[in-house]
């Protein structure tokens, strides 16, 4: 390469010179958020989806011009922070969709500048290494064997649908209830496995008294999943009872606790998680109460030796001699290929703030919650659905038609004032607040209920 080449090569993010490249280029992207969030003043953006789709094909031009544009880092980071929906602002309570904690996403910086591949130990030494440490840790935490990374939720409820069908058979049938998330059903479809048996949950969790009938009922073999932290309502299943009854009648018990998964880190609230260690497979998900920039997932397994079934061999990543020799075989570990070490940020989050640090953020955002109830059960405009048991909150304007409630929500998410979800129980239409952010005061929560009643026809 002649020296005038070198000199018109774009830097790169690692090598000798990586650091001293990003350092102007983290300023510009610090300095656009700032911008950014300033520009859009609240926690969402107003106008609505027209509105900010014009900011952004405004800011983005040509999104393949023939001449590039230096600026456009700063233009576009910016246009994206103006257009974001801000997981960090206390009146932004839609979704699981939490403020990612400023030492997991300076790790993941690492992640993105190193740029390991889980696939092969020769594109990822260390992560490799670190990999395995964690995932092992986070398990036996859950009581269990061992876990694998994975993107969320989904991919872990698909995974877990999958090792069972490889364990027990292509006939193996799904049982969950009505309040189970819906990656579960959509998973023994994409799996060719038989019919989901989806049993009724009139107040949201599964009902031991349905699923042993059920179980009695049906031929096996059989895949129950539970449920810790459902998206609805943030409710827990009954996991000891079900755990009995799966042991009794021989089937094979999922908990998908990808919400609730983060009440472990927390002295106060992890006993509600009791019988989390009878299960075979467990979805847990650090983007949600762990505070970690999306993707975070894991799936831990009772039986290390099932993840066998997903054992590849590509010779020019895990040749076997190679294995043999000592090399780790990373194939096995998921059913991608190239994966980002999204351990890395988890590993830093674990070890900077341990168990305790992780806990007292659990047990805050808890406390929001049950305080975010106590303000609607007062209040004689509101109606609350029930008490929190994790950190989501159902209320409604007191006899309010369904129609005024999705109502009043688009009409806040359009004003860009609040961002509240909704949900649908007891066949009604409930608004759903959802507590992650642990820097929420009192009076933030008065004031998201204020913005519903203002918004709330009289």
């Amino acid at each position: 390469m002649t020296a005038e080449a070198a000199l018109s090569t774009p830097p790169l993010a690692s090598g000798p010179g990586g650091p001293e490249a990003l350092r102007p280029l983290l300023a510009t992207v610090l300095d656009a958020l700032a911008a950014g969030a300033a520009e859009r003043g609240g926690p969402l953006p107003a106008g609505g989806p027209d509105a900010v789709t014009a900011r952004v094909t405004a800011a983005l031009g040509d999104p393949l011009p023939d001449t590039g544009d230096p600026g456009a880092l700063h233009d576009i980071v910016r246009a994206l922070a103006a257009g974001a929906a801000d997981p960090a602002d206390p009146l932004c309570a839609a979704h699981l969709h939490c403020p990612p904690l400023a030492v997991a996403t300076a790790a993941d910086l690492a992640a993105s500048a190193l740029n390991p591949s889980l696939d092969s130990w020769d594109q990822a030494p260390a992560a490799s290494a670190l990999e395995a440490a964690v995932t092992r840790a986070l398990a036996r935490t859950a009581g269990l064997a061992d876990a694998l990374v994975t993107t969320g939720g989904t991919e872990s409820n698909h995974l877990a649908l999958l090792l069972a069908r490889e364990a027990h058979g292509s006939d193996l049938r799904l049982v969950c209830c009505a309040g189970a998330h819906h990656s579960l059903p959509r998973a023994a479809w994409l799996l060719g496995l038989p019919a989901p048996v989806i049993l009724p949950a009139p107040r949201g969790t599964l009902d031991p008294a349905a699923l042993a009938e059920a179980l009695t009922a049906l031929p096996g073999p059989l895949l129950v999943a539970a449920t810790a932290g459902t998206t609805d309502a943030g409710l827990i299943d009954p996991l000891p009872e079900i755990a009995a009854l799966c042991a009794a009648h021989g089937a094979r018990l999922h908990i998908d606790a990808a919400y609730g998964g983060g009440l472990l880190f927390s002295d106060r609230h992890r006993d509600r998680l009791a019988g989390l260690d009878a299960a075979h497979t467990v979805t847990l998900d650090l983007h949600k109460l762990g505070w970690q920039p999306a993707a975070a997932g894991l799936l831990a397994v009772a039986r290390p030796e099932e993840l066998a079934t997903l054992h590849q061999r590509a010779d020019y990543l895990n040749a076997a001699d190679d294995t043999a020799a000592g090399l780790p075989d990373l194939l096995g570990r998921s059913p991608r290929t190239t994966r980002r070490p999204d351990i890395l940020k988890i590993a830093v989050t674990l070890r900077t703030l341990g168990r305790d640090g992780l806990g007292a953020l659990v047990d805050q955002v808890c406390a929001r919650a049950r305080e975010f109830a106590a303000l609607i059960a007062e209040h004689p405009g509101f109606e609350l659905y029930d008490r929190p048991v994790i950190s989501t909150v159902l209320f409604r304007p007191a006899a309010a038609a369904d129609d005024t409630v999705a109502a009043v929500r688009r009409g806040l998410l359009h004003e860009g004032r609040a961002v509240l979800g909704r949900a649908r129980l007891d066949g009604r239409l409930w608004l759903k607040a959802t507590f992650l952010n642990p820097r929420s005061r009192p009076d933030d929560l008065a004031r998201l209920l204020e913005l519903v009643e203002g918004s709330t026809p009289g």
